[in-house]
């Protein structure tokens, strides 16, 4: 079976927290150490792994600490005396002689990486100073993450959507809006799926985005696949959810191994849950809300009694969204209720595969949601909607409506 290998990105991605995920998983840090080592650039930094928790979860750190001179420059340096160009990057790797895999794909990072920046910069890609990706420790996380990526023997690679982030950071050309303008570009090539996950901080770096945006042959749910073993790479800092990349590794199901589990095949999507408790808004309002949100594209909306503080009644206000309908929901919810706070998280959930088709009934044109999964029809119904308007435009029941659609549609598929 084919071996493949998917990037969980709750948090964003960047070229370290690839290198943690692939030394979590079984990659040896010896062997990153010595292929590196063929680059002729040890005497620029030390690398190193450690054990660390994010919000109280365990995952692997991979720090690549600069010698003293670089250290002194780094990030705040003049460009020009440490600033690499493409040409001198790809001749280095050449030089070294790597695993065939893994020279290919750190050529390809780096020149996706100079496309996008000479784009932004308005210079061809051999003339792109490299500033922040080009430094060391870039060099360092791209082809030690290729060399990582070609030692577990992946033959597809996929990435999960990826957040925005928000806020500012600090660059070489002074402060930049985050998402950078090379982290744009990066997505741009590839019409990769973004969301924001409310964190203002740099989540995904150019180097990780030129990861992901080269090797990654599809952004998205989860491929099927059994998954064998996870690699988990910590980022730096600690955020209000886990800083931690998560690395499925497995094989690719078939549709044959599918049909013969003992379980239901289906789609895997993320989703984003927001919830948040109130006991103090009338039943109009959070009827209003309901209707407001899924105007807006929620998913579904959901409320459930609850007893809070001092034995008072309330309710608990559940939203699901895709992630990148989360800011819109989140800002509906405290525009239109009186809530101090809301807990939002990212899930995975199996659905169905999904058509609508429509059917003629007596009383008019009724849709039909037919839901199933491997080309078996699982369940069959008729929308709601459509079956509440024409039993109001014919003064008959809706369960009428509702079983005269049904009807029609079962003896269109028997004949």
């Amino acid at each position: 079976m084919k071996k493949v290998a998917y990037l969980e990105c709750p948090t964003g991605i960047a070229g370290d927290m690839c290198l943690g995920a692939l030394v979590h998983a079984g990659v040896p840090l010896d062997y990153l150490i010595e292929k590196l080592s063929l680059l002729g650039i040890s005497d620029e930094y030390q690398l190193r792994a450690e054990l660390v928790h994010r919000n109280g979860q365990e995952a692997t750190k991979v720090h690549v600490d600069l010698t003293d001179d670089r250290a002194d420059h780094h990030h705040h340096e003049d460009h020009h005396i440490h600033a690499r160009h493409l040409p001198e990057i790809e001749r280095m790797i050449l030089a070294a002689r790597l695993p065939s895999q893994a020279e290919k794909m750190s050529l390809a990072v780096f020149r996706k990486l100079a496309e996008a920046e000479g784009a932004v910069h308005g210079v061809a890609p051999e003339k792109v100073h490299f500033h922040e990706v080009g430094a060391t420790d870039a060099i360092v996380d791209i082809v030690g993450t290729c060399l990582g990526l070609d030692w577990l023997g992946f033959e597809q690679f996929y990435c999960s959507p990826l957040p925005t982030g928000g806020g500012t950071i600090k660059a070489a050309h002074g402060q930049m809006p985050v998402p950078t303008p090379a982290v744009l570009k990066l997505w741009s090539y590839r019409q990769v799926p973004v969301y924001s996950n409310g964190i203002e901080k740099e989540l995904v770096t150019p180097t990780g985005a030129a990861i992901a945006v080269t090797l990654a042959s599809n952004f998205g749910s989860p491929p099927p696949m059994t998954i064998q073993k996870i690699g988990l790479g910590a980022g730096s800092r600690q955020l209000p959810i886990p800083n931690i990349l998560r690395l499925w590794i497995g094989e690719e199901t078939t549709s044959d191994t599918i049909n013969n589990s003992t379980t239901t095949s289906a789609e895997l999507e993320t989703i984003a849950v927001l919830e948040t408790q109130i006991d103090d808004l009338s039943p109009q309002a959070i009827a209003y809300t309901f209707d407001t949100l899924l105007t807006a594209g929620a998913l579904d909306v959901f409320t459930q009694p609850i007893i809070m503080k001092k034995s008072r009644q309330g309710v608990l206000l559940t939203v699901i969204c895709h992630p990148e309908k989360q800011s819109i929901c989140q800002t509906i919810l405290f525009r239109e209720t009186t809530t101090l706070g809301i807990r939002h998280y990212l899930q995975q959930r199996s659905i169905l595969q999904r058509e609508i088709q429509k059917v003629s009934t007596p009383y008019g044109e009724v849709r039909v949601k037919i839901a199933g999964t491997n080309g078996n029809i699982t369940n069959v119904q008729p929308e709601y909607e459509d079956c509440a308007q024409l039993a109001k435009e014919n003064n008959v029941s809706w369960r009428e409506v509702h079983r005269l659609a049904l009807q029609s549609w079962y003896d269109i598929m028997s004949g």
